[in-house]
């Protein structure tokens, strides 16, 4: 894969010789990732490779140990803080959706409140239909199905309206049914909003029917990048060929 420098047009994220160190152990080193604006981009592989770790670098939760990582060719390493402006351009689903114990209208409205932004009954109400959750606004979230509960979730990360949306395995406790719903508001959130989709997941079947391309995280480390169909089909690396057909112990 050419690596471009950072700041290019179409690059959204740039990581060059990123590592991120817990104690004094290494539990992430990324020689070089490019995350390009408009694009599906799966991160596979075991529990324990990384992938949750680095979606929390992608999100500025927390900074790179060493390295660089620039956003929209901005750095966010050594000490270096993403201005709040900037940050409010991404936005994460996580696995388990953290509900608070109030209406479904009242949790999509949350992030809003907690940003300061006014909140318009327009884009609380958008926000639900497109995850199909208008008919249920008024219920308390707590009383919802799992697959519900996480599309209250995506409707509250999609009411502020992101340029990047992380997700972290955001059906691994679901229902066919419910992954396919999810799916197809991710698929369609990129194809007619343009939004940038970094998508953690241990299912590659899910990754094949998403992502634009593909990188594969080992032990820490990014061990392939590919587009989708040569990801699958040809991978180059004996380790990505092993979990793509799932010979691979772990």
């Amino acid at each position: 894969m050419t690596h471009l420098a950072a700041g290019l047009p179409g690059i959204v994220y740039h990581l060059q010789d990123v590592v991120k160190s817990y104690n004094g152990r290494r539990v992430l080193a990324i020689d070089s990732l490019e995350i390009r604006q408009g694009e599906v981009f799966a991160l596979v592989g075991p529990s324990g490779a990384g992938k949750s770790t680095l979606l929390r670098l992608l999100n500025f939760l927390e900074s790179p140990s060493s390295g660089s990582l620039a956003f929209h060719g901005q750095e966010f390493s050594n000490g270096l803080e993403t201005p709040l402006e900037m940050r409010r351009r991404v936005t994460m689903v996580f696995q388990r959706p953290m509900l608070l114990n109030r209406s479904v209208w009242e949790n999509v409205a949350f992030g809003l409140k907690l940003r300061g932004q006014r909140q318009r009954d327009v884009d609380i109400q958008a926000a639900l239909d497109q995850v199909g959750l208008s008919s249920l606004a008024r219920q308390r979230a707590r009383t919802l199905s799992g697959g519900e509960a996480q599309r209250v979730a995506l409707a509250r990360a999609l009411v502020l309206r992101p340029e990047v949306l992380l997700m972290d395995e955001p059906t691994a406790n679901l229902d066919p049914h419910n992954i396919g719903i999810i799916e197809e508001i991710a698929a369609r959130l990129n194809r007619e909003q343009g939004v940038t989709l970094v998508l953690v997941t241990h299912n590659i079947f899910q990754a094949r029917r998403l992502a634009a391309r593909v990188g594969f995280m080992l032990d820490g480390k990014l061990i392939e990048t590919a587009a989708a169909d040569k990801f699958f089909e040809s991978p180059e690396d004996a380790r990505t060929a092993a979990f793509v057909k799932g010979d691979m112990v772990y």
